[in-house]
Order: C-alpha cells, then sequence, then structure tokens
C-alpha cells in the first residue's frame, strides 16, 4: 500500500488489529513540521509561528529579527493589517484566536523605542535597482533588495515617503511618528529616497541612472469619478484629496452634515474623518446591502461607534443647493441593485465621494511592449514582471487586494525575483508543507486562556481629535499573548513523546534540538503520535 505521508485518513490508528503490534512492524512514526494556518494566510510572507516562539522565550529581539527579514514595518502592521492570520487561527476554535497584530505591535513598538537597527549586509553586488513608488510595496522591495546587497533608489511624487500609509490612513490609526520610524531604518540602511520626483519617463530614468531593472510600486492615489448632477460642485469632494489634505496638516470646512457615497475602507476613513473635522451627522450611502460591502468589518464597526451612519441600498441621483436626492434599491434575482423609482431626501452641506480609486500608469504606456489591464500593469503573477525585461510591478500598480499586507507581500516577492533575474537564474518553486488544521491537534493539552484585549478610547473621546485610538500591550501582556499560540504543526519539545513510548525508542537531543528515534526499537505502536497535541508526528508505511 502506498500512502502519502500527510493522509492519516488511510492509515490505522494503532498498529494491528485489537490494537496489540505484531512481529512485523508496518508503519513508522516520523517527526516533521507542517504549515502553521496563521504562516499560510499572511500576505507577507511572516513565519509568525516563529517569531511568537522567541516572544515566548523572553527573546524579543530575536523575534523581531526573524519578524522583519519578511516584513520591515512591524509597528505599522501591528496597527493597520487586517490579520488574516487571526482569522486563519486555530485557536479560535478554543477560546478566540491568538491576538498576533497585537504582539506584532509590541515588537514593532519596543524596536523604536530600543533603537534596533537592521543588520547591514557584509557585501555590495554592484547591481543598482530604481524603485517607482514609497509606498508600502516600493519600501518593502527596497528594504529586502538592500538587505541582498544592492544598491537601491526610491523616487516618490509626493513630498514625504509612505505612500497611502502617510497620506490614506488617518492618524487615529497610524501615528506619523511611527510611520516616520520605521522608514527611517530603511534610510539608516542605505536606501535612497527622493520625494517630490515624479517620473514622466521611466526608460530614460533608468537610462540615466545606470540602473539595471526597476519595480514600479505606484499607489492608487486618483478618486473614481462618477457622474451626480449637482447645482454646487464646491461641495462634492473626493475622498482621497480629503484624507491626503487632512494628513498634510489641513483642517477643511466641510459642515455640519456629510454625506459618503462608497462602501469600502477609504468610506469608512472618510466617514471617520468627517466626524473630527466637526460634523455632527456623518452618513454613509452604500447601493448594496451591509453583507455585500468591502469595507472590512473592524473598519464599519469602528465607524458606528464614533456615530456614523449607514444608510443601505441607496444610491445618489442629484445634489441639490440644500439637499440630496436618493434612490432607493432592490436587489434583483442575481444580488445585483437595481432602482426601485422610489425617492428621498437628505440634507447635506457636503458630499464625499469613496467610489473606488485607480493608479496614474500613464507614464508607463509610452514603453513598448508594456501590457495593461485597465489601469494596472499586466505582470507575471509569480515573477511580478512585466512584458518588458527588467521593469516589475506590484502593489497598487498590479491586479491585487489593497492593503498594506498585500504591498509588502510583492515587495518582497519581487526583490527576490529582481535577485534572481540580475543573477541570471531560476525563480525557484517554493512547495508548501502540508497545512496543520485544527481536527490534526490533540488540544486537550491546552488549558483555557482567554484573548488579550488591547485598551482602546471610549467613542465619545475619539472624534474631538486624531489621537491613536488602539493602545498596545505592556510586556507582560504580549508574553501571555504569544504562549497563548498552539505551535500548530511544530515540535513544542513537550516530551510527550518521550514520555509515552513504551520502547525507550524516542531520544531527546537537548532543548532546541529536538527528538530522534530509535528505529531498532520502535515498533510502530504510534504511541508518540496518538498523544502529540501539536501534531508535529506522523505515521508512515514501513519502507
Amino acid at each position: 500500500m502506498t500512502t502519502d505521508r500527510h493522509d492519516l485518513t488511510a492509515l490505522p490508528i494503532l498498529g494491528q488489529e485489537g490494537g496489540r503490534v505484531g512481529p512485523t512492524r508496518t508503519r513508522m512514526p516520523i517527526y516533521l513540521d507542517m504549515l502553521p494556518p496563521c504562516n499560510n494566510a499572511c500576505p507577507a510572507g511572516e513565519n509568525i509561528q516563529e517569531w511568537l516562539r522567541l516572544v515566548i522565550a523572553h527573546q524579543d529581539e530575536a523575534a523581531w529579527r526573524e519578524l522583519v527579514r519578511n516584513n520591515p514595518f512591524p509597528a505599522i502592521h501591528g496597527r493597520v493589517c487586517y490579520h488574516p492570520c487571526e482569522t486563519s487561527c486555530n485557536r479560535k476554535e478554543l477560546d478566540g484566536s491568538v491576538s498576533i497584530h497585537s504582539v506584532e505591535r509590541y515588537l514593532g513598538d519596543l524596536a523604536i523605542e530600543k533603537g534596533w537597527q537592521f543588520t547591514k549586509p557584509a557585501r555590495r553586488t554592484g547591481r543598482k535597482v530604481l524603485v517607482i513608488g514609497a509606498g508600502p510595496s516600493g519600501l518593502s522591495a527596497a528594504y529586502q533588495l538592500a538587505m541582498m546587497g544592492h544598491e537601491v533608489e526610491i523616487r516618490d511624487a509626493s513630498p514625504q515617503p509612505g505612500g497611502m500609509m502617510r497620506y490614506g490612513i488617518p492618524e487615529y490609526r497610524l501615528p506619523r511618528p511611527v510611520l516616520d520610524a520605521e522608514i527611517g531604518r530603511l534610510v539608516e540602511l542605505g536606501v535612497t529616497i527622493t520625494c517630490d520626483a515624479k517620473v514622466d519617463d521611466l526608460l530614460a530614468e533608468q537610462a540615466a541612472g545606470g540602473f539595471d531593472a526597476a519595480f514600479v510600486a505606484i499607489g492608487a492615489h486618483l478618486s473614481k469619478r462618477v457622474d451626480i448632477p449637482t447645482v454646487d460642485a464646491s461641495r462634492m469632494v473626493d475622498a482621497v484629496t480629503l484624507l491626503r489634505d487632512v494628513a498634510s496638516g489641513g483642517r477643511p470646512d466641510i459642515g455640519k452634515r456629510v454625506a459618503v457615497y462608497g462602501g469600502g475602507n477609504t468610506a469608512m476613513d472618510a466617514a471617520r474623518v468627517a466626524r473630527r473635522l466637526g460634523a455632527d451627522d456623518s452618513v454613509i450611502i452604500y447601493r448594496r446591502t451591509e453583507a455585500q460591502m468591502p469595507a472590512n468589518v473592524e473598519e464599519r464597526e469602528g465607524a458606528t461607534r464614533e456615530g456614523v451612519r449607514m444608510n443601505w441600498l441607496r444610491t445618489i441621483t442629484a445634489m441639490d443647493a440644500d439637499d440630496l436626492t436618493v434612490e432607493i434599491m432592490e436587489l434583483d434575482e442575481d444580488g445585483r441593485p437595481r432602482g426601485t423609482g422610489q425617492f428621498e431626501k437628505l440634507q447635506a452641506d457636503t458630499v464625499i465621494l469613496a467610489v473606488g480609486q485607480e493608479t496614474d500608469s500613464h507614464f508607463l504606456r509610452k514603453i513598448p511592449g508594456m501590457r495593461f489591464d485597465h489601469d494596472v500593469v499586466s505582470v507575471d503573477p509569480r515573477t511580478l514582471m512585466t512584458d518588458v525585461p527588467g521593469i516589475f510591478a506590484g502593489g497598487d500598480a498590479v491586479p491585487s487586494e489593497r492593503t498594506v499586507t498585500v504591498g509588502v507581500g510583492h515587495g518582497k516577492r519581487a526583490a527576490r525575483t529582481i535577485d534572481a533575474w540580475l543573477n541570471s537564474r531560476e525563480v525557484p518553486d517554493r512547495p508548501k508543507h502540508a497545512l496543520a488544521t485544527f481536527d490534526k491537534l490533540n488540544v486537550w493539552y491546552f488549558g483555557d486562556n482567554r484573548r488579550t484585549d488591547q485598551p482602546e478610547l471610549e467613542p465619545e473621546h475619539r472624534v474631538v481629535d486624531f489621537d491613536e485610538i488602539v493602545g498596545g500591550l505592556d510586556a507582560e501582556q504580549a508574553h501571555v499573548e504569544a504562549g497563548r499560540c498552539l505551535s500548530c504543526g511544530n515540535c513544542i519539545e513537550c516530551d510527550g513523546c518521550l514520555g509515552a513510548c513504551p520502547e525507550d525508542a524516542v531520544i531527546k537531543l537537548g532543548k532546541g534540538f529536538r527528538y530522534r528515534y530509535d528505529y531498532e526499537k520502535c515498533t510502530g505502536c504510534a504511541a508518540c503520535y496518538e498523544q502529540c497535541p501539536v501534531h508535529a508526528i506522523e505515521m508512515i508505511p514501513e519502507r
């Protein structure tokens, strides 16, 4: 019988009929590492389980250094990432997922406090790479390339680096000193960032600077337009412009009654910013239902707690002198909204348009052979290289989910493929281990341990200014929270296998080195496998 090593359903739980082991061993145990669901779900490819393990061991700096191997911005991500790792965490089936983002933030904030810096590469390659855009994707690529020893220069059209992290995410979610500290660490590493430097001709810029490759990571800074008849266009503003103005220190007068047209995260941010600018009534107008809303649940709930009203199945048809005309919608049999012919009036001093964003990719259209998918660049999804050799693209510039963490993941992937391309190497496939799902664990081993909540400002205190809403964990809380990790699929050296083996076939190799089997003694009884809490042991057919 041939059986895949990860297919337990094809193997008996005990060695032989009746639970007794016969004279001939038919199967044998092996130690293995499986893929934790958190690692699998992280768009930045962090080895979450490993840096949590180091936090548990109170090796905080080592944990930070492990984390930043894949993501150079833990203090940022600990605040703004929508943490799909926690959605996938097996612990949620017990008493709540591990608060991975709060431990990540703890490490990021601690690194800023302690002044930890990246370890500079021991050698320089002599190769130069140009990065267009100082947002999360461009900064991530620059970091990885610099760590590989390449010389990296970034060009960005804005006055300061950060992209939508600076000009799109409000300060109450991401304080600017945190952003500046983590970007400053890249400058200390040797990355050159030139701002107020819009690139109109990429090929000319490459040639003039002697760059060997280029990575395009322009953000989606252009608002999509929607045709709404109005008698006063000055009362209508797009969300990207508003958020950028506020992020730059502006405090525009938008009146006391504000309507935000859209249902994404940008719409939520705009509505919450409007409350902080003095709007007594901030209402979201969305043409679909709450269930169809693209905004993250946390963003939506945060807006509601701050007094933002939600107006579902509505669309704006006209903006008059003192109010809006809104049509009531309904869903057709395919779940698409359609008008009912019923209208209502809504008072609003200002309408903020948040119906989507586009990238300004016109400068790339001058390059022969470059292909596009509407406003974004077509790339090889595995390598992120365009059809033009040596030019790569990622983040908002390509078809993808537009989040900070996805952008950082793109930057890392692009850096690795750029390095391979510069060295005329193939990009190796990296097959993943089998996933350690909840049903594979022996959860009786783990006691009840409730998730640690982060402190938050009360809603009535939030809307008076732009102070940060969510606080961080202290050292003790962070270590306790990290200790809730189940270490799915990876040995925790609990000595369970050592104690369960009736034949003394398990040999302990010392702390940090795990165990090995003496197969001369092993009978294949599976006692070690049956008790392993994290499924770090597999039973495979005898060879």
